[in-house]
């Protein structure tokens, strides 16, 4: 891999390194006879301009072959709060009437669910029915997925039939493979997340250590990156078949602050040791240009050649290198480290503006084998999923953290609180949020799950959805909406890092879409096929992440800031909020 990843380079070009884009003749102004003189002047130009058009050509063809931070602005000033700004008043008080719609929502899926399907892994609204992920039977994704918003709405009713349902009819003895990161974010974290905010019901803590120590086989191999799968009854890891045994990167690295925080209850160091593990064999496995491809080898410890990318097996690798830092009261600083390496690698190679109206975007890097000699070249390929708007929130509160030069910051916070990369990562992320909501505005006011940025300067949105067919034929995948939470997630955190109104405004007018065009009047919420296509088609699916996610963040956005504060809890990848804690010293951070 580092072989095929040698020609990536990280540098800013200089100026001359970037031809300038030719300024069309005005047809409207009257011509004049030419000269001799100004004739041989005119064909010097041409031939000044055909040299420029030959540099430009070779420009785009090295950047083509080896994305970079090539055409990445300077960054501009974030919007922070100055002496004697009045642009708002910082008030986090709770919007009452929108936070009990919120709850209401929430009510209207759980309730379907527990009447049609309690108990089973996922929900389909329309047919009315539940499925489980294996045949063995299901392990209550949905349920335990939700415990926590229910906690944190006060449904004390709805609650108590959920955790009857725990202390009942969980049962962990299926003889099945389960995703071994997807089990761990929702089923563990959502147990040991109802076990903070039940101030420590037991129930919850003696369910998370059954599920872990059914995990923890996933860790045994030579390397000590787990395998993506695992067989719960059995307690053995399985590699998964359909990626040659591959892990993806994100799954590798997004079990961390479950393992940690139950290693720190429980005192056994084999949870947290064999989760943090993992992350000194992705240190080490460390490319030259810090970028991190989305599969790794749990044979060998290393990256392999492939997409390089925020969005999908990439995503939540980068949130909780932060989160990690974060949740032990920024005392491991080597996170804080890897943390600052990758967001600067972002900044050089992933990070782009529109053409039109400088929208702050993602984009993907794609390796691509050369028939004529079978080396690798690398594409870059202007994608951007709905997975990445995460981001936005994640580097605002990274900004505000890890580049703050002192702690706690103001609300929003001053240019002399951030460090200068701190005020980049600033800059980035708030762009990242505004581009985000961008995107929800289509025929329907939801986002499609993809979206592509233009190449060029043309009329019309900065962005589209690929292949997109015309109404009434069927849909591309991109097109869909699945009940994604990650815009509302960076608006819930950029309302409690700056307390703009704007924040709550644009939330909720996504809860408004969401409700207009994916709630079942029978109970439940369905995802759209086509968000450019009103009135919308359903596919008969309510994703778990609804409820612990979407319908969460945009509860919490609408509350006071007393709710779950940012300086006391961390959220892991499905919203399920772990305190911050004090490691013991034995667990102070790994070196090697």
């Amino acid at each position: 891999m580092a072989d095929s990843t040698s020609t990536l380079r990280n540098r800013r070009p200089a100026t001359s390194d970037v031809a300038a884009p030719a300024q069309a003749p005005d047809s409207k102004k009257p011509v004049k006879a030419a000269t001799s003189g100004t004739l041989a002047l005119f064909f010097l130009l041409l031939g000044v301009l055909a040299l420029l058009a030959l540099a430009g050509a070779a420009a785009a063809y090295i950047y083509y072959q080896n994305p970079g931070g090539y055409f990445w602005p300077e960054p501009q000033e974030p919007w922070v709060a100055v002496p004697g700004a009045t642009e708002w008043t910082v008030d986090f008080s709770a919007d009452l009437t929108k936070r009990d719609a919120i709850v209401v929502a929430f009510k209207h899926a759980w309730s379907a669910y527990e009447r049609d399907a309690m108990g089973d892994d996922e929900y389909h609204p329309i047919t009315k029915k539940g499925t489980n992920l294996t045949e063995a039977g299901g392990i209550g994704y949905t349920v335990i997925d939700s415990i926590d918003t229910m906690l944190l709405m006060g449904l004390d009713d709805e609650y108590a039939r959920a955790r009857k349902w725990v202390e009942t009819s969980m049962n962990f003895e299926r003889d099945a493979n389960f995703n071994t990161f997807e089990t761990t974010i929702r089923v563990l974290g959502g147990l040991l997340s109802a076990y903070e905010l039940t101030d420590g019901d037991e129930l919850y803590l003696e369910r998370a250590i059954d599920l872990a120590d059914r995990l923890l086989p996933v860790f045994d191999t030579p390397s000590g990156l787990p395998y993506s799968q695992v067989n719960l009854a059995q307690r053995v890891g399985v590699a998964d078949p359909d990626n040659r045994g591959l892990v993806s990167t994100a799954e590798a690295s997004t079990l961390q602050l479950e393992f940690r925080y139950l290693g720190f209850l429980t005192d056994n160091l084999d949870y947290w040791d064999k989760a943090e593990n993992v992350m000194k064999v992705i240190r080490r496995a460390r490319l030259p240009n810090a970028l991190t491809p989305i599969f790794m080898s749990s044979a060998e410890g290393k990256f392999m050649t492939s997409e390089i990318r925020l969005g999908s097996r990439g995503d939540s690798y980068y949130e909780y290198l932060l989160k990690q830092y974060l949740q032990t009261g920024s005392v491991e600083t080597l996170y804080r480290d890897m943390y600052d390496d990758s967001m600067q690698a972002i900044h050089e190679n992933l990070i782009a503006t529109s053409n039109n109206r400088k929208l702050t975007h993602t984009v993907e890097i794609h390796p691509r084998r050369l028939a004529q000699n079978s080396q690798i070249s690398w594409v870059r390929t202007l994608k951007q999923d709905h997975l990445v708007c995460f981001l936005g929130g994640s580097l605002m509160l990274g900004a505000t953290t890890a580049g703050a030069r002192t702690r706690p910051v103001s609300v929003p916070p001053r240019v002399e609180e951030l460090s200068p990369v701190g005020r980049r990562d600033w800059t980035t992320g708030v762009g990242l949020v505004e581009t985000c909501v961008d995107t929800y505005r289509t025929a329907s006011g939801l986002s499609p799950e993809i979206v592509h940025f233009r190449e060029s300067f043309e009329s019309g949105s900065d962005w589209f959805i690929k292949d997109a067919k015309p109404p009434g034929e069927p849909p591309v995948y991109d097109a869909r909406y699945i009940l994604r939470p990650e815009t509302v997630e960076s608006l819930f955190l950029a309302w409690r890092l700056t307390g703009n109104p704007k924040y709550r405004k644009y939330g909720w007018e996504i809860f408004e879409a969401i409700e207009t065009h994916c709630r079942v009047p029978s109970g439940g919420y369905a995802s759209v096929l086509n968000v450019e296509e009103v009135p919308v088609t359903w596919e008969d699916k309510m994703e778990t992440f609804l409820m612990s996610e979407t319908l969460k963040y945009l509860y919490l956005l609408f509350s006071d800031d007393t709710v779950l504060p940012l300086d006391q809890y961390v959220f892991n990848t499905e919203a399920h909020p772990l305190p911050i804690f004090s490691p013991t010293t034995l667990r102070s951070g790994f070196t090697f």
